[in-house]
C-alpha cells in the first residue's frame, strides 16, 4: 500500500495568496481555487471586482487538472489538443455535468510526482491566468523547499 501525500490548507493559502498577488501585480480581478487530489476545493478566493462567474470556472478547471492530471489547455492546444474536432476526446468538456474544463488557467498540483490537486483560476486572459497559476506552483515550491519536490509544470506553458 502506498502512502498517499495530502495537500494542507497553509499550503493552499499560500499558493492562492501568491496567485492573488500576481493578479494584483499584472492588474486582473481573479478568483482562484486550489482542489485536493479529487478535485474538491480547499480553498478559494474572488478578488474585490473580479467576475460573478469565476468562482465556478475556477473550480472546474482545478477538478479537471487535478482529476485527469494534466493542464487544461493541453486539451485544446493546436494541432493535436485531443479535444479538437474530429480527435478522440472531442466533447469531453460536457464530461461530469459540465465541470471538464478543456481551456487554459488549469494546472495541477503535482509533489514528488504525485498529483496532489489542481489549482483554476479565471479571470485573465490565457496569459494572465497562466501567471497566476505558475506564481502559485512557484509558492507551494518555496513552502516545500528541503520537504518534497513541486513540479512546476514544463507543459504549462505549451
Amino acid at each position: 500500500m502506498k502512502t498517499a501525500q495530502t495537500l494542507e490548507l497553509h499550503e493552499a493559502r499560500a499558493m492562492a495568496q501568491a496567485a492573488l498577488a500576481k493578479a494584483k501585480e499584472i492588474g486582473v480581478a481573479e478568483t482562484i481555487c486550489i482542489a485536493d487530489a479529487g478535485g474538491f476545493p480547499i480553498l478559494m478566493e474572488r478578488m474585490d471586482g473580479a467576475r460573478v462567474t469565476g468562482p465556478q470556472i475556477a473550480w472546474n478547471k482545478a477538478f479537471t487538472a487535478a482529476g485527469h492530471k494534466r493542464s487544461t489547455h493541453l486539451f485544446t492546444t493546436p494541432p493535436n489538443g485531443p479535444a479538437l474536432p474530429g480527435n478522440e476526446a472531442f466533447g469531453i468538456q460536457l464530461s461530469f455535468e459540465g465541470k471538464f474544463a478543456a481551456f487554459v488557467g488549469g494546472y495541477p498540483i503535482v509533489v514528488d510526482g504525485d498529483v496532489v490537486g489542481g489549482v483554476g483560476l479565471s479571470g485573465g486572459n490565457g496569459e494572465q491566468d497562466t501567471a497566476c497559476g505558475v506564481a502559485a506552483l512557484a509558492a507551494l515550491q518555496a513552502v516545500l523547499a528541503g520537504k518534497a519536490e513541486v513540479l512546476v509544470q514544463a507543459d504549462i506553458k505549451k
